[in-house]
């Protein structure tokens, strides 16, 4: 099998250049052989740190809040739906369906878990994650599949339930944009093959991000920052799905605003390799992860044009303290004590409170 700098290098054998977006779909996604393809268990074990290798509570606790808000639901005998979109190894999945089964028995009978992700490979780590919960879960590779299946079982073109993603939205592949202050405009940032290495090449961009002429005339020659069209797309696809009930994204992310200040003008893009931050975006290509921050203000409109309204955005040590206040004195969570590492760890500043923003739309 071809490793993937060889894919890519197939793609520029003529001595031309492709969008950074390309090279990174490539290196993360390339069937068999991509980061994501590969990389089981790329948390604490592997090259960046998550929520959930931080234990068991993180999904405990978005177990609780689902619970909460699936049990709100009025209409009874159609399944209520939790649909995740991109599980990776299913570890988020099987903690979040402990809990429901352990401490929501009724409406766990009434609950179908719904993987939504396109990776063969990816879908067998799942099943082996969720071998004691096949005939609750289901997998499905795209949005079309999913409506489909809505319809079988409930007679419904849109599912009534929650469709949430932790960590998915940063992975999707990114147009790395730059400004031209002399020129007036945006260029597009390719890769290059030198006959040695990956290299960057300058293209024209056909993409031009929506910013005003003031902040314009004072953006320094080079500014950088990503759009993630994809990304855009993927949310859409979920509002359009939604017929009642929760859309919500954990993810690293900023707002547009935030975006241009200036420590960023070399954008958010980043490699990481072996828990460490790589500097070279185009080394060690299928082996370091690369990522960007969520553009939070771009995924809130895709989905209020799509008629969801947006009920909050918040940090995730605030997203999580809310949860907490309402479930510290449910007795399914016992000793809070035992937790408390884990909680800080999720909600500390310094940790992942912070960086981790939520956003939850509903219909």
């Amino acid at each position: 099998m071809k490793a993937v700098s060889d894919i890519i290098r197939a793609e520029l054998e003529n001595g031309g250049a492709v969008p950074f977006a390309r090279f990174m779909e490539l290196a993360l996604y390339a069937p068999g052989v991509g980061y994501y393809e590969t990389k089981r268990n790329p948390g604490r074990g592997g090259d960046f740190y998550t929520s959930v290798s931080t234990g068991e509570l993180f999904g405990q606790l978005l177990a609780f809040q689902f619970a909460e808000w699936l049990e709100q639901s009025p209409v009874a005998g159609n399944p209520l739906a939790i649909i995740e979109g991109g599980a990776h190894d299913g570890a988020l999945a099987k903690d979040i369906l402990t809990w429901i089964r352990a401490h929501r028995p009724k409406l766990f009978e009434r609950l179908q878990y719904v993987i939504l992700d396109p990776s063969p490979q990816r879908q067998s780590w799942q099943k082996k994650t969720l071998a004691k919960f096949r005939d609750k879960s289901l997998w499905i590779c795209g949005f079309s599949e999913l409506k489909n299946w809505q319809l079988a079982v409930s007679n419904r073109q849109r599912l009534r339930g929650i469709i949430f993603s932790n960590e998915l939205l940063d992975a999707f592949p990114v147009h790395r944009l730059g400004w031209d202050a002399k020129g007036k405009k945006w260029f597009e940032w390719g890769v290059a093959w030198d006959g040695e290495k990956f290299v960057w090449a300058r293209m024209e961009c056909g993409r031009q991000p929506a910013v005003g002429r003031e902040l314009l005339e004072v953006l320094p020659d080079g500014y950088a920052i990503e759009i993630s069209p994809a990304a855009e797309t993927w949310w859409r696809a979920a509002a359009n799905t939604l017929g009642d009930g929760k859309l919500l994204t954990i993810d690293y992310g900023l707002t547009e605003d935030e975006r241009f200040l200036p420590h960023r003008r070399e954008g958010t893009l980043r490699a990481y390799f072996r828990h460490h931050p790589a500097g070279d975006l185009l080394a060690n290509v299928g082996e370091q992860d690369l990522t960007a921050h969520v553009n939070f203000s771009a995924i809130q409109s895709a989905g209020e044009a799509c008629g969801l309204a947006t009920e909050s955005f918040s940090t995730q040590s605030q997203f999580l303290t809310r949860i907490l206040e309402k479930a510290a004195g449910d007795p399914s969570f016992g000793d809070w004590a035992a937790r408390a590492r884990q909680f800080q760890t999720l909600t500390h500043p310094e940790h992942l409170g912070r960086a981790f923003r939520v956003l939850v739309q509903t219909r």
